[in-house]
């Protein structure tokens, strides 16, 4: 019973895609039709991207980036500004809740070294917003911009003429909200200098990445890149593969499954259809407060045709609650982690950075027509 229970605390959100599913199957019994349902081509992505990111870790790349940029003596404005639009830009290449993981333990061991604990809570608030933020701006920055990227069969020029807008004022705001901290000078040191433990298997990452690139973007085909990087992997880093978080390729599945047979019955398809009609971004962003953006994307995406209101509105909906982005989780575990950490205190500095975040990118969306 203990396992099941920490299974369940660790794979929440794949319990209930899964349990979601299974009910649907009763509404919808198991047939032929349930093979169109999934996505090969997202899964697999998915699954290259996410092998390629866990190699440039396994190779030391993040952490030399970050040392390179914040050893020595340093305003703490800068300091602030650095440590803030890391995850902001770095997530538009390697997702949100890889930079959180990558950057936050790094930025609570910077500020207690220097002296400036004070400025935990507002670092790693920002940092979560900024993560969450940055990788909306590109199809490979989080798993629900690939999957409508790939639904919609959109071009760059279309996901980025939505998204580059929100992402430009998200800039804005992160940099001035850094910015506003009281300044001094303080010194920088690392107890042990980060360095990139085998150049030449990140030469190979760096390859795969830019070939998921072209994938992405329709140039190689996806089962070619599959290939390639489960050959490379194999011959290069074995063990890696079987790092590779396939209970979000799961999670995907089980709401494949769950939206799918969600289409196939009438009363239902109708409701989300007309509720979506209302306002496509409104609706996707507050369904996102309750079961996180990544689901409401591929639940959503079957019921609507607006996907410039459903792209910008899910992304968006990433900010608020904790659970609207589960890479939020992620940074409020390792804050909780801390030995001096306020539980109290961070959650009203999330709410209030959250609110602000969600209020004004909505009313931008809402102004330019999505």
């Amino acid at each position: 019973m203990r396992r099941i229970i920490a299974f369940f605390k660790k794979e929440t959100v794949l319990c209930i895609a899964a349990v979601c599913a299974i009910l649907s199957m009763f509404a919808v019994p198991p047939d032929m039709t349930y093979l169109e349902y999934i996505d090969l081509r997202v899964l697999c992505l998915l699954f290259c991207l996410m092998a390629v990111i866990l190699g440039m870790q396994d190779c030391g790349l993040f952490g030399l980036l970050a040392q390179k940029l914040l050893r020595g003596q340093k305003s703490l404005r800068a300091l602030l500004l650095i440590l803030v639009l890391l995850p902001f830009f770095v997530s538009m290449l390697v997702t949100n809740d890889v930079a959180l993981i990558t950057f936050v333990p790094f930025t609570l061991m910077v500020l207690e070294a220097a002296g400036a604990e004070h400025l935990m809570i507002k670092t790693v608030v920002l940092q979560t917003v900024a993560a969450n933020l940055g990788s909306m701006a590109t199809p490979v920055g989080n798993p629900q911009n690939l999957y409508l990227y790939s639904y919609y069969q959109l071009t760059g020029s279309q996901f980025f003429g939505v998204m580059l807008p929100l992402t430009l004022v998200s800039l804005l705001g992160l940099t001035s909200a850094a910015l506003c901290t009281k300044n001094s000078r303080i010194s920088v040191s690392f107890p042990q200098a980060a360095k990139i433990s085998s150049p030449g298997r990140l030469a190979v990452y760096t390859v795969l990445f830019l070939l998921c690139l072209l994938s992405v973007f329709r140039i190689l085909p996806y089962w070619v890149l599959t290939a390639v990087v489960i050959v490379c992997f194999l011959f290069v880093r074995p063990r890696l593969l079987l790092r590779v978080d396939f209970s979000l390729l799961l999670t995907f599945c089980c709401f494949f499954i769950f939206s799918g047979n969600l289409g196939r019955i009438p009363a239902v398809s109708s409701f989300l259809s007309g509720v979506l009609e209302q306002s496509t971004l409104l609706s996707s962003a507050l369904a996102s407060q309750v079961i996180s953006n990544v689901p409401a994307a591929v639940l959503l995406s079957g019921f609507t045709g607006d996907w410039r209101g459903l792209l910008a509105g899910v992304n968006i909906g990433g900010l608020g609650t904790p659970v609207a982005s589960l890479a939020s989780l992620i940074s409020l575990k390792l804050y909780f982690q801390s030995k001096k950490h306020r539980t109290g205190r961070y959650l009203a500095w999330f709410t209030a950075a959250n609110l602000i975040g969600l209020a004004v990118l909505l009313m931008l969306a809402l102004l330019l027509g999505w």
